[in-house]
């Protein structure tokens, strides 16, 4: 049983990744641009919908939070570890936005996907077993939300919307995103209270790790080919 819902879930990741690359460009669907270009002055709570929904739907996001949650037992440290995250993505897409730093999002999506591959090799032990080191999980988690936020502002620098109202609509957004977050983690934790109650839970971390890692390289090599051939 335990086996077919593993198998089942890297079926999942591999599905999110194909069907939401083909379905949006950078993570952004068609209605959502053309209200971002449109869009004049303050819109507070379509701005708080458009976050919520880019995280509830933003699958690189939800797999490196899967990998960071993924053997924290307490809710103090899943507090401690999501707000690290968010502290880190908050600060680098206002920064980013504000003061229209361009990165290119293949390439900082190609980085995003790379944390998906760091966090589950780090879930299985792989700096202490191969380089006999364990890296600060917590400036691990800040630095590479950093990188997440500014995947986020990536993806709203690619319209040139007006910029009245730009800050308050930029802080609507950003706060949009941490409820989505806190409904996506909700309904995860959720899942995992369940699954690790499984006496095989541990044995089965191993390929649900491995499936978290697969998941974060085909990330990684779909926006590397998207930044060579765009």
């Amino acid at each position: 049983m335990l086996t077919k819902i593993l198998k089942a879930a890297g079926l999942i990741v591999i599905g999110m990744l194909v069907l939401s690359s083909g379905a949006f460009a950078h993570g952004v669907d068609e209605n959502t641009k053309q209200f971002l270009v449109s869009n004049q002055g303050v819109s507070i709570i379509p701005f708080l919908y458009i976050g919520a929904k880019h995280m509830v739907t933003g699958y690189d996001h939800l797999l490196f939070l899967v990998g960071v949650i993924f053997f924290l037992f307490r809710s103090r440290d899943v507090l401690i570890y999501v707000s690290f995250f968010t502290l880190g993505h908050s600060l680098t897409l206002m920064f980013g936005v504000l003061n229209d730093i361009a990165i290119n999002a293949y390439l900082i999506d190609a980085i995003i996907g790379f944390s998906v591959v760091y966090k589950g090799f780090d879930n299985l032990g792989g700096f202490k077993r191969i380089f006999g080191v364990q890296p600060n999980t917590k400036a691990a988690v800040l630095i590479f939300g950093l990188f997440h936020g500014f995947g986020l502002a990536a993806k709203l620098q690619e319209f040139d919307f007006p910029k009245e109202g730009l800050l308050e609509n930029l802080i609507a957004f950003n706060v949009g995103v941490e409820l989505g977050q806190v409904i996506a983690l909700s309904l995860i934790l959720i899942a995992m209270s369940y699954w690790r109650k499984h006496p095989k839970f541990l044995g089965s971390s191993v390929v649900a790790n491995s499936l978290l890692m697969s998941g974060g390289m085909m990330l990684m090599v779909y926006q590397m080919t998207g930044y060579i051939l765009v």
